[in-house]
């Protein structure tokens, strides 16, 4: 009897576990009746079910992140990137996406919202070119993404919050092109500048060259200017001194002339000593 009892407390302990199931906060719960929903808007909290012909599936309900592998994609202008990037979305109406969904399946969920937002965005960077896609039209293009995405998967229950591009690398062939375009904007910038700079080197060396030519002209006529007044100083200074004593001048010319042909011992010179030049060796009154 007692035995009897002990079994009967045990089949009612799993009658009753059975009857009660619990939904977390972060959790979607599903209740069918043989297989067929019946209802999927429980709050968080303790709820009652009929064992052995309810079930209870739970769904995710906090947002979930699909952080898909990076891939090359093609711009505008048939330039190769890769571009990285992950989904945020969340199950918005639990009894139309395990119906959708085969039976809430997310492996098929991120493979199909995987596959759509791909095909999307490489619609949208075959509609841009390079500097387009890293500018601010990235922020457009994000949006209409999202806005895209969301409403293809409205009958799945699913909404999509956010499509975003963590990185965009260039492909090697295409840094190599980048770098070889940046490369001759580089040189041709550089030799506009060297083109500039022999044009103001040669314009500041004409003008160099005109300021040394008038100092040059203006230095010139003032040393004729200067050396024709002092020509006519000396000159006047002579007329002055040979008109006070003739033979005084006559003399120290003589001088001069015997200081400047007799300059060292070694000297010698031919010259007829009866000769005017040595007039004022033979005669002690110079006459």
């Amino acid at each position: 009897m007692r035995f009897i009892v002990i079994i009967g407390l045990i089949l009612a302990l799993v009658v009753g576990l059975n009857s009660l199931f619990i939904v977390k906060e972060t959790e979607y719960a599903i209740k069918f009746r043989l297989g067929e929903v019946v209802r999927a808007d429980y709050e968080p909290g303790l709820h009652l079910k009929m064992p052995f012909v309810n079930n209870v599936v739970k769904l995710e309900r906090r947002l979930i992140t699909l952080d898909m592998q990076p891939e090359q994609m093609n711009t505008a202008e048939q330039k190769f990137v890769e571009v990285d990037y992950y989904v945020k979305w969340e199950i918005e109406d639990p009894r139309q996406f395990y119906i959708s969904t085969q039976g809430g399946d997310m492996m098929f969920t991120r493979a199909r919202l995987g596959q759509l937002i791909r095909n999307d965005l490489r619609d949208e960077f075959a509609q841009r070119t390079l500097s387009e896609v890293v500018s601010e039209q990235r922020r457009d293009m994000m949006e209409r993404l999202v806005a895209r995405a969301d409403e293809r998967f409205r009958d799945f229950g699913i909404k999509v919050n956010d499509v975003r591009i963590k990185r965009i690398e260039l492909t090697e062939e295409v840094l190599n092109s980048v770098f070889d375009r940046m490369e001759t904007q580089r040189t041709e910038f550089a030799n506009e500048l060297r083109s500039l700079g022999r044009e103001s080197a040669e314009r500041i060396r004409a003008d160099a060259d005109r300021q040394v030519r008038v100092l040059l002209a203006d230095a010139e006529r003032e040393s004729q200017q200067i050396r024709g007044e002092g020509d006519a100083e000396a000159i006047e200074i002579y007329a002055n001194a040979f008109d006070r004593d003739r033979e005084f001048y006559s003399f120290w010319r003589s001088l001069n002339a015997y200081q400047n042909s007799f300059g060292t011992q070694n000297d010698v010179l031919l010259m007829d000593t009866s000769s005017e030049f040595f007039r004022y060796f033979e005669q002690q009154d110079g006459r």
